[in-house]
């Protein structure tokens, strides 16, 4: 057995390519090994912004021989006068064997001629050369590029291969490169000693780069970041601001990982903490330190009781370069910071109102007009929703003041620059010109959320300018014509009906969206006349747009598909489903309940089966009592009666006026009920539903389609999976 190693030597890497190429990698490798007869152990790819390596344990010299067996004709045609004949010859010459290595054997359809082949099996090392270039080739990957005259695409132009069995190299030439690359075991060390390394042997790939300053395991690196990251914190009293998304970026940034520790003047605290963040982190790559007895303000106007005056930075230089490295990333931040602090001077002397003015000479998108008018369109719906909504005063007023304020930051200069803070900047400048705290707050919520797993407004005037937001963007963008196609997705619209319903959700706000769409569809086709839009048509697109977005989002929280889609539907659904969509939530959770009660596969089998046959009477699908379409008169079995009965209790349960509650007893009583209603179709008292007596079997189908409707309050009981 032997350590198979690949090293693909690049120039640096962008810090997610290895995130999105090792899985391949392994899987690739995985894959190619089974089918080509090879096993192994341990497969391991791991990365440093300037490698890919692959190492592979416990792989044999040779692929394993190949024994195979053929059947071929008849005996009686294969052989005459018990020599191969024609047949026989030809069977042997397609398996490349001799015919008189033939074999007869009995099978139940009579004798047949059977052909033994073998191949034996070739040199790992041969079959890894030949597969190497195309794991290479099949790397999938973002702004992949070609580079000299070669024809090879990848991240980053390729300059080493490293490809070792144990001690021996594996020949072979990377097609396509420029230069052409060929396989050796020279590997090259840490990127500013330009140092080149000689594999001597597979296994001690990993030591060889660690003396040469090199931490190829990319996962030694992320345990040696995080610990000296949160040791240095700890000895500061603070804690790293260090988000999942940058402690990814620095492990794949650097290949000889160093902490070092800088300093920010203070003045720099005068500044709202969300830029000093983002200054450091999303743009310098440094690591903020919080105070730990901070407390999270979203308004503070600075930084001075959040953050210390101090950074942490992963440096990937050589350890004598610390202090010049310090210093260089010191006089970096601050130029940075100095230019922030310009910003927020320049945009303090101008007013909200004058910032909210200059929206009107910037473009929305063509034939949406300009960012006043989408500000404009976005309080008329702020407006608009309060109109469906209960809320207290204060609250209305600050959702209408901050609608009328909520974009005034996109001409700002802080924003400019540092577009992530859009809605924060907003937020504070309102603050510090005397609006209040609730105001501010809807202003700055009124993104949220911003995607999956982020947090919803946490303000009830924030929530309405969220969803005012959304449902701007909707309308406006479905008005225009545009719609989201695979994944094209340029204005975010499934994302804005995403938040749209998980605001709903979260708040437990019972909003019609029905009528919502339909108000403001009208009001869109007078708006932008100029569309010809044709608001019915439009209000029933966006209306099936929430639903597919109701169902995935059902679909990502874990619910079973089946009973997403009896709550669901298809597309006629969609009017009740968003005239409430709390209702949707109420009524999967009691299903989710009674499957796990074990109380709805019998519900479900009789309510089904009462549904296919309902299907041939003409009931109307909002019939919910059975007076005056059941004659007790015309039954001839107790089972009707049960029925009957089952069905009048169901009735005043249909009309509580809290949903909850209406579920909640409507679900318990045709679970309790699901005896009565079985015997309808099975036992002794059963009846037969499509009898001679038209009159007889029109009220028993009556029974049947009344049952349908009050269960279908509930759920589409058809969509359930057996």
């Amino acid at each position: 057995m032997a350590t198979f190693l690949l090293e693909i030597g690049t120039e640096e890497l962008p810090a997610d390519f290895a995130r999105l190429a090792l899985p391949q990698l392994e899987q690739q490798v995985r894959h190619d090994l089974a089918a080509q007869r090879l096993p192994h152990g341990l497969v391991e790819a791991t990365s440093t912004p300037r490698r890919l390596v692959l190492r592979v344990a416990d792989l044999p010299l040779r692929q394993d021989d190949l024994a195979e067996e053929r059947k071929g004709p008849p005996g009686a045609q294969a052989f005459v006068d018990g020599q191969p004949g024609p047949a026989a010859i030809g069977f042997a010459s397609r398996c490349g064997v001799d015919p008189a290595s033939l074999e007869l054997r009995e099978t139940p359809k009579g004798p047949f001629v059977f052909a033994r082949l073998l191949q034996p099996g070739r040199a790992s090392d041969e079959v890894l050369a030949e597969r190497i270039p195309a794991w290479i080739a099949a790397l999938q990957g973002r702004r992949f590029m070609r580079w000299g005259e070669g024809e090879l695409r990848f991240s980053r132009p390729v300059r080493w291969l490293v490809a070792l069995l144990d001690q021996q190299v594996i020949p072979l030439v990377l097609e396509g490169s420029d230069p052409l690359i060929s396989s050796g075991r020279i590997s090259r060390g840490h990127r500013l000693s330009k140092q080149t390394l000689t594999v001597a042997d597979a296994a001690l790939h990993s030591e060889l780069l660690a003396k040469a300053g090199v931490l190829v395991d990319r996962q030694q690196r992320a345990d040696w970041i995080r610990q000296q990251v949160l040791a240095a914190a700890s000895a500061a009293q603070a804690r790293p601001d260090l988000p999942e998304e940058l402690f990814e970026e620095l492990v794949d940034l650097v290949e000889s990982p160093s902490l070092i520790e800088g300093s920010v003047e203070p003045r720099f605290l005068d500044l709202p903490p969300e830029v000093l963040s983002t200054v450091m982190r999303s743009h310098q790559r440094y690591v903020p330190l919080r105070r730990l007895d901070a407390a999270e303000d979203p308004l503070a106007l600075t930084a001075q009781a959040s953050l210390l005056p101090r950074f942490l930075c992963i440096g990937n230089g050589l350890p004598q370069a610390a202090a010049t490295v310090r210093r260089g990333n010191e006089r970096v931040l601050k130029a940075r910071l100095a230019d922030a602090e310009f910003f927020l001077q320049a945009d303090r002397a101008v007013s909200c109102e004058q910032r909210r003015a200059r929206l009107a000479s910037v473009t929305f998108a063509e034939g949406l007009g300009s960012l006043l008018d989408r500000s404009d369109r976005l309080h008329w719906l702020s407006d608009l929703l309060l109109q469906h909504l209960s809320l207290a005063a204060e609250q209305r007023e600050a959702a209408l003041r901050a609608a009328h304020l909520c974009k005034h930051d996109l001409v700002s200069q802080m924003v400019g620059e540092f577009p992530e803070l859009q809605g924060v900047m907003g937020a504070k400048y309102a603050l510090a010109e005397g609006e209040s705290r609730a105001v501010a707050l809807a202003v700055l919520e009124h993104y949220l959320p911003r995607g999956a797993g982020d947090q919803p407004p946490s303000s009830d005037a924030g929530a309405v300018v969220a969803l005012a937001e959304r449902l701007e963007l909707l309308l406006s963008i479905y008005a225009k014509g545009e719609r989201p196609s695979g994944s094209s997705d340029p204005y975010a619209l499934r994302r804005a009906g995403n938040g749209v319903l998980q605001i709903l959700w979260e708040r437990g706000w019972r909003l019609d969206l029905v009528r919502v769409l339909s108000q403001a569809s009208v009001h869109w086709a007078q708006l932008l006349a100029e569309l010809k839009l044709e608001a019915p048509t439009l209000a029933a697109e966006l209306m099936e747009t929430l639903r597919q977005r109701m169902v995935s989002l059902l679909d990502d929280e874990g619910f079973e598909n089946d009973l997403v889609q009896a709550v669901a539907g298809d597309g006629v659904a969609a009017g009740r489903l968003l005239g409430d969509p709390i209702d949707a939530r109420q009524r999967l959770a009691l299903l989710v309940q009674l499957r796990s009660d074990g109380q709805l596969a019998p519900l479900q089998a009789v309510v089904q089966r009462a549904a296919r046959l309902a299907i041939k009477g003409d009931l109307a699908a909002d019939v919910l009592s059975p007076a005056g379409v059941v004659d007790p008169a015309l039954f001839s079995s107790p089972s009707e009666g049960g029925m009957l009965q089952v069905l009048q209790e169901l009735e005043p349960i249909l009309s509580l006026p809290d949903p909850e509650s209406r579920y909640r007893q409507l679900a318990h009583k045709l679970a309790e009920g699901a005896e009565a209603l079985s015997a309808f179709f099975d036992g002794a008292s059963s009846v037969m539903v499509m009898c001679d007596d038209l009159s007889v079997r029109r009220n028993r189908l009556n029974l049947l389609g009344v049952l349908r409707n009050q269960a279908g309050v509930l759920a589409d009981f058809s969509k359930l999976s057996s």
